[in-house]
C-alpha cells in the first residue's frame, strides 16, 4: 500500500490551477510535492510484525514537527501525560483514543494491527501544509492554510480514515491502484465515518455521512471532502473545483491519474455502504460495519480485488453472520445493486 493523504491530488491540482492567490497556489504545490515524497518513503517502509498483547490499553505518543518538514518531531505528550495546552496536540491525542476505543468496543480489535500497536501522531508538520496522512507507521497532520483548509486535527473522521489505512495495511493490504485502491480508500471512509458516528452516538439516519466535515475553511463552498450519501456533492468551489466522485458504475471514471482514480471511484463503494447501513438502520457499526470489517480482516481478499468480487465477499460474509435469507444479507445485496455492481 502507498501512503494516502486525506486531501486527494486532484483537489491540490485544482487549487494550483484555479486560484488567483499566489500564496495559496504555492501552498498547494508544496503540499503536493511533500505528499509525493512521503508516498515514495511509504513504498519502502516494511510492515513490522508485533507480538499480540492481551491488555487492551492504548499507547499514544504525540510529537511536534514545529512546522518543519521533518519526521517524527519531538515528543510533547505520551500516554497518560497531562494536556500540553496546545489544542492541536491535545486534539490529536484525544482522537487516537477515540479510534482505539471504537475498534476495541465494536470489533474487539487491539489497536490498528490487532496486537496493541503503539499509536503515534506528529502535529504541526510543515508550514501551512494542507493535508494529513498515514505513512505506514504513524499519523501526520498539517495545520492547514487557514483560507481553504482548517487544522487537519479538527475532524475526527480524518484521524479515523488515516488510521484505517493502517488497519487495511495489516490485514487485506489492498493494492493502491484502480478498483482495489478505490476499495482501500473506501474502507478508510467507511470506518472514519463509523468512528465519528460511534463518538457522537449517531444512528445511520442521524449521521451526516460527510468525510472531513469542518475541514473546509469559512467561505469555501462545500461541506467536506466527500459525501458517502451523495458522492459528487461535497463541494463546488472556485478554488477547489467540483467534487468529481461518481456514485454509480455508470459514471465510473477511467483515468491514469491518482493511481487510477482511487479517491474518485471510491464514491461507488462508499455509497454502497451508505445504502446498506441506512436500509438496516440503527447503529451502522453494529451490522453493516461488522460485515465490512469481517470481510476486510477475514483473510480471504486478493490484494488486487475489484468491486464485483468484493461485493460478493460482503454478501458471503453477511450470509455467514446472519443467514442467507436474513435482512442483513438482502440489504448488502440491494446496496451493491443500487450502485450498479450487479450480483
Amino acid at each position: 500500500m502507498r501512503i494516502c493523504t486525506i486531501v486527494p491530488p486532484h483537489i491540490l491540482e485544482e487549487v494550483a490551477a484555479r486560484t488567483d492567490d499566489p500564496a495559496l497556489r504555492d501552498i498547494a504545490r508544496r503540499t503536493a510535492v511533500l505528499s509525493t515524497a512521503q508516498r515514495t518513503e511509504r513504498r519502502i517502509t516494511p510492515i513490522k510484525p508485533c507480538e499480540p498483547l492481551e491488555d487492551f490499553v492504548p499507547d499514544r505518543t504525540i510529537k511536534d514537527a514545529e512546522n518543519l518538514e521533518e519526521l517524527p518531531g519531538e515528543i510533547v505528550r505520551a500516554e497518560g501525560g497531562a494536556a500540553t495546552g496546545d489544542g492541536i496536540a491535545d486534539q490529536a491525542y484525544d482522537w487516537l483514543g477515540v479510534t482505539f476505543d471504537f475498534f476495541e468496543a465494536a470489533y474487539r480489535r487491539n489497536s490498528i494491527d490487532g496486537a496493541g500497536l503503539s499509536m503515534i501522531s506528529t502535529v504541526h508538520y510543515g508550514k501551512n501544509y494542507d493535508n494529513a496522512f498515514w505513512n505506514g507507521e504513524q499519523m501526520v497532520y498539517g495545520d492547514g492554510d487557514g483560507t481553504l483548509f482548517t487544522a487537519f486535527t479538527g475532524p475526527l473522521d480524518v484521524t479515523g480514515h488515516e488510521l484505517t489505512h493502517g488497519l487495511t495495511q495489516h490485514t487485506a493490504n489492498l493494492d493502491y491502484y484502480g478498483q482495489s485502491g478505490a476499495l482501500n480508500e473506501s474502507m478508510s471512509d467507511v470506518f472514519g465515518a463509523l468512528i465519528k458516528q460511534y463518538h457522537l452516538g449517531h444512528t445511520a439516519d442521524q449521521a451526516d455521512w460527510i468525510i472531513g466535515e469542518g475541514l473546509l475553511a469559512p467561505g469555501v463552498n462545500g461541506v467536506g471532502l466527500r459525501s458517502m450519501k451523495e458522492p459528487g456533492t461535497a463541494y463546488d468551489d472556485p478554488n477547489l473545483g467540483k467534487d468529481p466522485q461518481p456514485g454509480h458504475m455508470n459514471d465510473y471514471v477511467e483515468t491514469y491519474r491518482d493511481n487510477g482514480g482511487v479517491h474518485i471511484n471510491s464514491g461507488i463503494p462508499n455509497r454502497a455502504f451508505y445504502l446498506a447501513a441506512t436500509e438496516l438502520g440503527g447503529r451502522a457499526w453494529e451490522r453493516a460495519g461488522r460485515i465490512w470489517y469481517d470481510t476486510l480482516t477475514g483473510g480471504g481478499l486478493s490484494e488486487t480485488i475489484e468491486f464485483a468480487a468484493f461485493a460478493a465477499a460482503t454478501v458471503e460474509t453477511a450470509s455467514r453472520l446472519y443467514g442467507a435469507t436474513a435482512a442483513e444479507t438482502g440489504a448488502v445485496r440491494n446496496a451493491w445493486n443500487g450502485v450498479g455492481v450487479v450480483l
